[in-house]
């Protein structure tokens, strides 16, 4: 799996690049960059830069998830889950080429909610990244790498394991709150929320466990 994971995430770098060749004669001059939290656009960039930063940005991210396993200290190594590391690459890829897509189609051809769009994506990919963080063995990458779980062995796996729990329930709950009649910065407010929610939630559990696990001299 770990090949397929690297030649799709070759695939959505290209793809990404492909569509600004594809859609750049139609652009404007200018072309939005940025929604505000009522899904307007606040923010204007020339189409010569703003269409290709991304895929640029991708392209550079590509070359630091290949150097990165090299890079890895002694017992701290990708390699014992490389097949997760790479799915997790894949998917920060395709949710920055799905932002670029939606910056593209706003752009080319308008009448998209970009902001309730751009929310879903983050949702999908925080819902599948955590799926398989029970996976993420330690290293300083990937993962919830505080000073206690880089610590000991037995924190980090059950952090990720709680985390995983915690990042799936907030993608799913984000997602309802989608489809509920709310205003779009009362659903903004709440999925990020949900998200940073989560990644507290994870960080303050790696520190109580490993105090609990300290006092009762497992560690």
């Amino acid at each position: 799996m770990t090949r397929l994971y690297f030649a799709l995430s070759v695939a959505a770098t290209v793809a990404a690049l492909a569509g600004s060749l594809a859609l750049y004669p139609r652009l404007a001059d200018q072309v939005p960059i940025h929604w505000n939290i009522q899904g307007q656009v606040d923010g204007y960039g020339a189409k010569s830069w703003a269409a290709f930063l991304m895929p640029e940005v991708m392209a550079g991210l590509l070359v630091l998830f290949l150097a990165l396993p090299w890079l890895s200290p002694k017992h701290f190594e990708v390699n014992a889950f490389r097949s997760t590391y790479w799915f997790i690459a894949f998917m920060i890829l395709c949710l920055m080429a799905y932002i670029h897509g939606l910056m593209l189609w706003s752009a080319a051809v308008g009448a998209v909610d970009t902001t309730r769009a751009l929310l879903a994506g983050v949702l999908l990919m925080f819902g599948l990244m955590g799926n398989v963080l029970g996976k993420v063995r330690r290293n300083f990458w990937v993962g919830v790498r505080t000073p206690w779980t880089l610590a000991n062995e037995r924190v980090w796996n059950d952090t990720h394991r709680l985390a995983a729990r915690l990042f799936v329930a907030a993608a799913v709950l984000g997602l309802g709150v989608m489809i509920l009649p709310l205003p779009l910065p009362a659903v903004s407010v709440s999925v990020f929320t949900l998200i940073i929610g989560a990644a507290i939630g994870s960080v303050l559990y790696s520190l109580i466990h490993y105090k609990r696990l300290e006092r009762r001299g497992e560690i």
